[in-house]
């Protein structure tokens, strides 16, 4: 059974698991175009970490970036290779969605690199759009850049 829940960062399982993603990325692009957040970042306030458990073992996290404009960026997104093609990434974003939404966010946006050819389907079927740099980004011709404008979920709807 899959379990997505906020977790701390800070645990052997999770930082294994970032590990795991640090080493993917640095396969794949040169250091100048890998914008990682490390452990100490993701424990920031600001930061809302999820992990994906199946049968209680760490196979994906995820977390958003609160800004202060009212967007957040998907950041640490990585799914382990054995759970890949499971429907895990797909839950997982719904999960990273529903979160940002429930923090009135009014657009997702996020960074990931050309090679990462199954996560872009992945946001492309979320209905994210290609959008240019934002934030501290520079036009790296090694990034791909997206965003999602969100309907913020109203509690006092009924």
């Amino acid at each position: 059974m899959l379990e997505i829940r906020p977790e701390p960062p800070r645990q052997p399982e999770v930082i294994a698991l970032l590990e795991a993603s640090d080493a993917f990325s640095e396969a794949l692009y040169p250091p100048e175009s890998n914008h990682l957040l490390d452990v100490s970042s993701l424990e920031k306030p600001t930061v809302r970490f999820f992990v994906a458990r199946r049968d209680g073992i760490a196979i994906a996290c995820g977390s958003i970036v609160l800004a202060e404009d009212g967007t957040a960026e998907i950041k640490r997104m990585f799914v382990t290779e054995a759970a890949r093609g499971t429907g895990c990434a797909q839950a997982l974003m719904a999960t990273l969605e529903e979160a940002a939404r429930a923090e009135g966010v009014t657009a997702l946006r996020l960074e990931t690199g050309i090679h990462s050819h199954a996560a872009i389907r992945l946001y492309e079927r979320h209905g994210f759009a290609r959008i240019p740099p934002f934030a501290d980004y520079w036009d790296d011709p090694l990034s791909v850049f997206m965003e999602k404008p969100l309907a913020p979920t109203r509690k006092d709807q009924a």
